[in-house]
């Protein structure tokens, strides 16, 4: 990623094109997409927090309308 367009052709010289290199370059993407999505940390309180103002949320949308009738016979 931090190849400039001068360097482009002189970049893909270095690049190995062959059937084997490109099955290894194959490889180091799936383990850089499973790395990156797929085996992270698991646990913490971040997660908690995050489904936790989710339901917070959604609850409120579920229950707007009941929230708005309730607001509006105040005024009428």
């Amino acid at each position: 990623m931090d190849v400039k367009l001068g360097q482009l052709p002189t970049w893909f010289s270095t690049c190995n094109f062959t059937p084997n290199g490109i099955l290894a370059a194959m490889g180091r993407g799936r383990d850089r997409y499973f790395n990156k999505y797929i085996n992270v940390k698991k646990g913490g309180i971040g997660g908690v927090a995050m489904v936790l103002a989710g339901y917070v949320v959604l609850s409120y949308v579920w229950g707007f309308d009941h929230i708005k009738h309730d607001r509006w016979r105040k005024y009428h």
